[in-house]
């Protein structure tokens, strides 16, 4: 027999679908931490931007008219910084920055703003941020990031443009008692991503634009960008490590599965082999070991263990029935020849009448024979409607005079549905078989019973002994054996007669008659209508 490619056996099917299996959950369970890391660092940069956006925005609120206000903006010098006027005008940018886009504002140079001609009479400030942020902001970037949180955080262009409303586009708007307002912070007009070159390092940062208002009445928008650079180094240290480790956890998946895997199929390999050892040895007496787990590998040793016995019992039932039939056959063939050997040298010592009953027991015997090989190749019987009290009144008008009478009680129309030539012969064995061993008499009735049709054939002969009930029913079984085999037959009669009825669905068994002697019974499922008077009954 051939064996199983290395790749075609179940248990490296088994571990390379389980490291398929482990990969994909693997990959999507990194993409989805990526993807998550990736979204967190990027929300953590936007933040940053604000706070930048925002702490600037305070130190323009509070710068006077000077023309150089502007200039004298602290700026950082990592991160690029935009401040430009309402029309697009830079004002100020921090230092370095060679390149950039996301704000809307691509030039890199400021443009000195010109000085104010006459400039509001400094009166407090009236602004949007809570007294404690505005006061806070001296402190640094805690009161940036307090007052931007104050105002509500980050927000859209719609939300610029009231600021833009509230504010009169950057002129001083008039406040309680006429006063001018000297200086006022919006809130974040914009979020954006782009590209900035600083000292000649490019990167990607989140952007955010912030509105506000210097004592000198202008108004002017911050933008502020926070690097992206964290974030791609994060992800791209994870996304690594994770690349590193995957084929080391497939392995450790793929080992451990075919480790499991080998212990789980190593009784299914012992069975192979003990079955592989049995065909070749042609001894079905062995059996296959049977794991002592209760799993399916244990179901399959013990169905396997009980195929081999039913095979073991058919082989040697198969053994039995050849030999017998062997036999059987070698002792009319042999008296037959014998005869005719004699006849032929003495032709008046021929026993005609002997030779034509050799003839007769073989041709009956090769028919029994036939029809034993028919059933045991599964042949159905065909299924018509028999009236099983007439074919019984057939098969007794056919006995010959001279042997035990045989009294017949028949209910009128007691059909079955089945072969009409096989019945036939299960009647004519049970009759063949009361009229052997009945001294007087033998009783055949055909009703209806517990809803079956029942033939019952029953004679006063000495019965059969209850441990022999089911032994007789074996083929080439008798239980007189010292009687001849003229007179006996072949011991076929009772196991085709019970294989003909399990085929039509029904049963064939043995008790004890009236009289004292054997009673066979014969039950049928009635046929169609004999089927609704029973129910009706």
């Amino acid at each position: 027999m051939r064996r199983p490619r290395p790749f075609g056996t179940v248990q490296a099917k088994m571990s390379l679908g389980a490291t398929a299996v482990v990969a994909v959950a693997l990959v999507a369970a990194g993409v989805a931490v990526l993807l998550s890391l990736r979204a967190n660092l990027t929300g953590q940069a936007q933040s940053q931007a604000d706070d930048t956006a925002r702490r600037i925005a305070l130190d323009v609120a509070s710068r006077g008219a000077d023309a150089d206000r502007y200039a004298q903006l602290e700026l950082p010098e990592d991160t690029p910084v935009q401040v430009t006027a309402e029309d697009g005008r830079l004002l100020a940018v921090s230092g370095g920055l060679e390149r950039i886009s996301g704000t809307g504002v691509t030039a890199v140079r400021a443009v000195p703003v010109p000085v104010a001609t006459s400039a509001p009479t400094p009166t407090p400030i009236r602004s949007s941020v809570p007294a404690r942020t505005a006061e806070s902001s001296d402190g640094g970037d805690d009161g940036g990031h307090g007052r931007g949180r104050g105002r509500g955080g980050r927000d859209d262009e719609s939300r610029g443009g009231e600021d833009d409303d509230r504010h009169g586009g950057g002129t001083a708007s008039p406040a309680a008692g006429d006063d001018p307002v000297v200086g006022d912070i919006g809130r974040v007009v914009a979020h954006g991503a782009g590209r900035a070159t600083l000292d000649g390092r490019t990167a990607d940062y989140r952007f955010a634009t912030v509105k506000a208002t210097d004592l000198a009445g202008q108004t002017v928008l911050i933008h502020a960008g926070a690097s992206l650079a964290p974030r791609e180094s994060a992800v791209n240290t994870a996304a690594a490590a994770m690349l590193a480790g995957l084929p080391v956890l497939l392995l450790v998946v793929g080992g451990a599965t075919w480790r499991v895997t080998r212990r789980a199929l190593a009784p299914v390999e012992g069975i192979r082999r003990e079955m592989a050892a049995i065909t070749a040895s042609e001894d079905l007496s062995r059996r296959v070991p049977e794991p002592a787990a209760r799993d399916e590998v244990a179901l399959l040793a013990r169905t396997t263990n009980e195929t081999l016995t039913a095979l073991e019992a058919a082989v040697e039932r198969q053994r039995r029935f050849v030999a017998d039939a062997s036999h059987e056959l070698r002792s009319p063939i042999a008296s037959l020849r014998t005869q005719l050997e004699v006849g032929s040298a003495y032709p008046h010592l021929l026993d005609v009448p002997g030779a034509v009953k050799d003839t007769e027991r073989l041709q009956h015997l090769a028919g029994d024979l036939l029809l034993l090989a028919r059933l045991d190749a599964g042949e159905r019987p065909t299924r018509r409607q028999v009236d099983l009290g007439d074919l019984v009144r057939e098969e007794v008008r056919r006995r010959p005079a001279d042997r035990v009478p045989v009294t017949v009680d028949v209910e009128p129309r007691r059909e079955v549905a089945g072969s009409r030539s096989q019945l036939a012969r299960v009647v004519g064995n049970l009759v063949d078989n009361a009229q052997r061993h009945a001294r007087a008499a033998v009783t055949v009735t055909v009703g209806l019973r517990d809803g079956l049709v029942v033939l019952a054939v029953g004679d006063d002969g000495a019965g059969v002994p209850p441990a022999e009930h089911e032994r007789i029913f074996e083929r080439f079984v008798r239980l007189d054996d010292a009687r001849s085999r003229d007179e006996g037959g072949a011991g076929l009669g009772l196991a085709i007669a019970r294989d003909v009825a399990h085929r039509h669905d029904g049963t064939l068994t043995v008790g004890t008659a009236p009289a004292g002697g054997a009673l066979f019974e014969l039950r049928l499922p009635p046929a169609a209508r004999d089927r609704d008077a029973s129910v009706r009954g």
